[in-house]
């Protein structure tokens, strides 16, 4: 008998692939200048309409720039682009770090687009307080659903907005949903701030929990299971099927103790694991349950009215801000004042008051 287990060594090497021609110096330059060329808001918004990934991608890359210049262009797309949105149902995911979001999204987009689904999956990682980079590393955590033609990732620094929600994920779901993604799933950064803001431009809020890591219910905020339109015990496979099932007891017991939400839906439930996919298709229909009483008594609609009224006022207290840092005179008496307070010459407040009336030419 023929000995092969050396084919099947795992160190094995495999025959690689051929390697490229050295491009010339000229083909890279041409390469760069390709890519440093803008398109115009016009091109930008048919190739979104056209569900070209890429379009989708410079245009969100576009409204998340810091540069003033590319503004005007980004608001020119979004406007172009908000008459074919709100035609999909927004779910903000969330947990704690380790909760398994990743995985369960990777499982659960999965399911989706073999339903026929077009998922676009908008994960915000943290960014460092120290460095402000970003480790971005959605789409290597998620290598399956990546490869997907019917789903789009797009990992975005967090940033310095509140709770490291992006900057922009408002107006990059616009997009998504112009370029014909049904279903927008948002991951947050873990359980803190950001779950208010995630709150506040979702339709569906899911809250991800394990058994056994001692937070059943004394570890857990008040205010994210107030939140919460389903609670998911994640992991629910091998030995620790027993113990999500008491999980999913306690916090089944706990949901009864809160107020009825103003939606008429009553918060499920249930346990799943993303590895084995047991429980992802209860998780979708749960959700296609709430979203078909919610249409039907109309508070579906009357939230995302309220959201967008949010929003705006949202945008006006960021631009404020902006304007306020972005003023020489400002930025210079601001470095002046912070030296000043740090020796005690004056207090915080007065030097706060001191910038604000020399903003408003008071």
């Amino acid at each position: 008998m023929k000995n092969t287990s050396k084919k099947h060594s795992a160190l094995h090497e495999r025959e690689g692939i051929t390697a490229p021609d050295i491009l010339s110096a000229s083909s890279v330059a041409e390469i760069i200048r390709y890519r440093k060329i803008q398109p115009s808001s016009k091109n930008l918004t048919d190739g979104i309409l056209k569900s070209d990934k890429v379009a989708l991608s410079r245009a969100i890359t576009l409204i998340e720039s810091t540069n003033t210049e590319h503004l005007a262009k980004a608001n020119e797309v979004i406007a172009a682009c908000l008459p074919h949105a709100n035609k999909s149902i927004r779910i903000g995911i969330t947990g704690v770090p380790g909760v398994g979001k990743s995985t369960f999204i990777e499982a659960f987009g999965k399911h989706l687009t073999s339903l026929g689904k077009k998922v676009a999956v908008l994960a915000v990682d943290p960014s460092s307080t120290i460095s402000h980079g970003s480790i971005l590393g959605d789409k290597t955590r998620m290598e399956e659903l990546v490869k997907d033609e019917n789903a789009f990732i797009r990992p975005s620094a967090s940033g310095e907005t509140l709770g490291g929600v992006a900057r922009k994920t408002r107006e990059t779901i616009i997009l998504c949903e112009a370029g014909g993604f049904d279903t927008i799933i948002i991951e947050t950064v873990g359980v803190g701030q950001s779950e208010t803001a995630v709150h506040s431009m979702v339709d569906f809020f899911l809250l991800l929990k394990i058994s056994g890591a001692g937070d059943e219910l004394q570890g857990i905020k008040r205010g994210i299971m107030e939140m919460a339109d389903a609670i998911v015990i994640n992991k629910a496979d091998g030995d620790n099927v027993t113990k999500a099932n008491l999980a999913k007891t306690e916090f089944n017991r706990a949901l009864h103790l809160f107020p009825a939400k103003k939606s008429g839906w009553n918060p499920t439930t249930s346990t799943c694991s993303a590895i084995t996919h047991e429980g992802i298709a209860n998780v979708w229909k749960t959700i296609s349950d709430f979203e078909t009483l919610t249409k039907s008594n109309h508070y579906f609609f009357e939230k995302r009215k309220n959201q967008n009224q949010f929003w705006m006022m949202e945008t006006i207290n960021e631009q404020l801000k902006s304007n306020f840092y972005n003023d020489l005179e400002i930025e210079k008496l601001l470095y002046e004042n912070k030296k000043a307070v740090a020796n005690d010459e004056i207090s915080p407040f007065a030097a706060a008051q001191l910038l604000l009336k020399k903003y408003f030419k008071e």
